[in-house]
């Protein structure tokens, strides 16, 4: 088990970063919330998770433990894989996850690519009383913002590794953007994550 990766960020993708240690680039599947806190060059620590396939090793990269240790019980649930898993956290923060199983919100665990209405109720039915207490306070943990104008490769991305077209990535990309320029326009940063569930939404309705 390798509980997690301290070194340099050698490498940016849409859907994963490569960090440096001891000599060696480690590639790490990470959600747009967690490359938005990663800056090309300087140093990293991200709890990990390795998923042992018969053809493939696959590491993913998480902000902290807690978002680590929602991702590896959702896959205690029937159906959900590691992929399904790390979309999850890619449009909910782990409190966000344990409020929805909570209080059965069926729309909230739908707005993830993926995730049928029966899927919903499996997920609530099998893991109510498993994903413990909220330990956030306030804003979610892990949502940060993304710099510039470089959230709209990281959204593209994203919404291409949650599977949707490169059409459609970029229609919603431009959904997205003015919500980008309000954020830009009171001097903030606009935040990945955010901009990923308003434009899932965006397709959903599509």
């Amino acid at each position: 088990m390798i509980s997690f990766v301290s070194g340099r960020v050698a490498a940016l993708a849409p859907d994963q970063a490569v960090v440096e240690v001891g000599g060696v680039g480690l590639a790490l599947q990470c959600t747009p919330g967690t490359l938005a806190r990663l800056r090309l060059g300087e140093p990293a620590h991200l709890a990990t998770s390795l998923v042992v396939r018969e053809d493939s090793l696959t590491l993913y990269g998480f902000v902290d433990d807690d978002e680590r240790v929602v991702f590896e019980l959702l896959q205690t649930a029937s159906g959900v894989g590691p992929r399904l898993a790390q979309a999850m956290l890619a449009v909910h923060s782990p409190d966000a996850l344990r409020r929805a199983v909570a209080d059965e919100d069926l729309p909230a665990l739908m707005q993830v690519p993926g995730v049928g209405k029966k899927g919903a109720q499996r997920i609530v039915l099998e893991l109510k009383d498993r994903l413990g207490a909220m330990v956030g306070v306030g804003a979610p943990a892990g949502r940060p913002s993304g710099s510039g104008g470089a959230w709209r490769e990281q959204l593209h991305g994203a919404l291409m590794g949650l599977g949707w077209s490169a059409r459609e990535a970029d229609d919603a990309v431009l959904t997205a953007a003015p919500l980008a320029a309000e954020a830009a326009a009171d001097g903030e940063q606009p935040d990945v994550a955010s901009l990923l569930r308003f434009a899932l939404r965006s397709l959903s309705r599509a």
